[in-house]
């Protein structure tokens, strides 16, 4: 299954749930696209997809400036994983296509 698309995405946080939306696209191995939160936006990077596994990061500002890791898997119309947080561990994530 494709992950090519907008997707709501919930985090599980230390701070509770936070949602974002993910719009994005793949080409061959390589994803691009964006992330979006709380009013902020940030293209991702370092995307890559394997079947039905995908990885991307992206840098936020709020609540404090750090960049997210996830990995996770594409599974039809939903995606599950985990978000790597720097020196505060990983914490899951999952969500829908939009």
């Amino acid at each position: 299954m494709s992950v090519d698309g907008n997707w709501k995405i919930t985090m599980s946080t230390p701070m509770g749930d936070r949602d974002a939306t993910l719009a994005l696209t793949s080409a061959g191995g390589t994803l691009t696209g964006s992330q979006s939160a709380e009013g902020n936006s940030a293209e991702i990077f370092e995307g890559t997809v394997n079947g039905n596994d995908v990885a991307w990061k992206v840098d936020i500002t709020s609540p404090m400036p750090l960049t997210l890791a996830f990995t996770g898997k594409v599974d039809g119309d939903a995606i599950a994983g985990e978000m790597g947080v720097g020196f505060m561990g990983s914490f899951p994530f999952k969500g829908n296509r939009a």
